[in-house]
């Protein structure tokens, strides 16, 4: 993939993250945006794999179903840093990688990073784990937070109360070339989205006739819900010519 800025990364991993932080993730963002800042150098590759998790002994899961690559990696022996290669998880969009890696924080291991009360103590935490081999690991990922004002996330994964005439939904990521483009909600087997902030991240014109959402031209089924239209997924992929599939193990929309 090609380089992005700092900033067009983090804007491009943060629904994820906040997502994730919002369905219960022990993570706070500003440590996690951190972490797969210092972990990829700001590129998100193929495999999803923003946090360096190598395959290992654990068995597949809902999140990762056993895929991997091998690349080239760099680890501290000795407070020496040596180059190696490895097996590494491969996901199907940042938000399986993201859910997997809270499974993997799961363990006995990483209660402290899961009880810490403050990003720089969980990025304490994190190192002290033995997450990372790096004896800098934990200084690095404070240094990100503090340089790209990181805490602003942190608000933003707070759990946020469902849209009233869409009580009773559950949240869904709606995921497209890897990415969280926003949430989903999910009711009686249909999910409803956010038209403007997911149509016109698709390239499509969104418009309002005072009572039902327009794509590019077209009314669709509407709920009007705090000023905000939402619409049908489906709806809306089949006037873009977008395929829709659903992850039933991660519950997960995914627009091909």
């Amino acid at each position: 993939m090609a380089q992005l800025s700092r900033e067009q990364f983090i804007a491009a991993i943060a629904p994820a993250v906040i997502l994730v932080r919002q369905e219960g993730s022990p993570l706070f963002p500003s440590v996690r945006i951190a972490q797969s800042i210092l972990e990829t150098g700001g590129v998100i590759h193929a495999w999803n794999n923003l946090g360096g998790i190598k395959v290992g002994t654990g068995p597949a899961n809902d999140y990762w179903q056993g895929e991997a690559v091998v690349r080239g990696t760099w680890e501290y022996v000795d407070n020496r840093s040596v180059e190696a290669r490895a097996a590494f998880r491969a996901y199907k969009s940042i938000y399986h990688f993201y859910k997997d890696q809270d499974i993997f924080l799961s363990a006995a291991r990483y209660a402290g990073v899961r009880q810490a009360g403050t990003p720089e103590r969980q990025a304490q935490a994190l190192q002290t784990s033995g997450y990372a081999t790096d004896p800098e690991y934990a200084n690095k990922l404070i240094a990100l937070i503090r340089q790209y004002n990181l805490k602003r996330f942190d608000d933003q994964g707070k759990p946020q109360p469902l849209p009233s005439k869409l009580k009773g939904a559950s949240l869904v990521p709606v995921i497209q070339q890897g990415q969280v483009l926003a949430p989903g909600y999910l009711r009686d087997g249909v999910t409803w989205i956010p038209a403007r902030r997911i149509g016109e991240a698709l390239g499509a014109t969104i418009g309002w006739t005072g009572s039902k959402v327009t794509v590019n031209g077209k009314e669709l089924e509407t709920v009007l819900s705090e000023s905000t239209g939402y619409v049908k997924v489906r709806d809306l992929a089949e006037v873009l010519g977008i395929g829709v599939t659903w992850d039933n193990e991660a519950k997960a929309v995914m627009l091909g």
